[in-house]
């Protein structure tokens, strides 16, 4: 029997996990599964895809995709590699604007996935990167000035967030950092805002989505939470 622990500031729970207990909950033997064990070479199991503005240390700003990113609450945690400008700019200044990419951005998305805002060429990306500074310009996309962050948002991302670092944990051993950042402010275009309020609509709002290094994008609802807020969508 193996025995896990987790502790928490108010609460530590214990989890016994018993190799004697089959899968329906009786004792013996685990029931033959369906599933296969495999090794796959990363986990981009569906997330959204996130072009990350940082201000390079001249001043001017730096985009990146990304898609290690999770909300929880006015939460927002950013995972990325070492080495890299972005992760740089962040542990550096502390700030970044989310832009969250829609379908129509997916070759721009792709394109910036080979450059680099350093200077030099960061061959573990795997795309072999391009050190190129003004990324605006070399996707064809608009700068748009933030309100409470010094690098400038995405004009053609629908969905904007700005977010200062509250905690970065740089992780040498594994090459990457994972940045917990607070959420400053919400920019969305109306378009994609039920009228009268703060809700984003989600049949309108379509985010692009990073599946297993495959670009994908939503298609039709299936249901909705229990605890959903929007109001009710006709």
């Amino acid at each position: 029997m193996e025995l896990f622990r987790c502790d928490n500031p108010r609460m530590t729970t214990y989890t016994h996990i018993s190799s004697d207990t089959a899968t329906d909950g009786s004792q013996g033997e685990a029931r033959d599964s369906a599933h296969i064990d495999i090794t796959p070479g990363m986990l981009y199991y569906g997330n959204t895809v996130v072009l990350l503005s940082t201000t390079n240390p001249d001043g001017s700003t730096n985009i990146a995709p990304m898609s290690s990113t999770w909300a929880l609450g006015n939460t927002i945690v950013l995972g990325m590699g070492l080495g890299s400008r972005t992760a740089e700019n962040l542990m550096q200044r502390g700030e970044a604007v989310l832009n969250l990419a829609g379908p129509e951005l997916w070759e721009q998305v792709e394109r910036l996935g080979d450059m680099t805002g350093g200077e030099r060429s960061q061959q573990q990306h795997g795309h072999g990167s391009i050190p190129v500074h003004d990324k605006f310009t070399a996707v064809g996309l608009t700068p748009e000035r933030a309100a409470l962050v010094g690098c400038d948002r995405v004009a053609e991302c629908r969905l904007q967030i700005e977010v200062r670092v509250k905690h970065c944990e740089p992780d040498v051993d594994n090459g990457f950092v994972i940045a917990q950042t607070t959420v400053l402010r919400v920019h969305a275009d109306p378009a994609i805002v039920v009228e009268g309020t703060s809700h984003v609509d989600p049949r309108v709002w379509k985010p692009l989505i990073y599946n297993f290094r495959h670009y994908h994008t939503l298609t039709s609802q299936m249901g909705e939470s229990s605890i959903t807020q929007t109001p009710t969508l006709v």
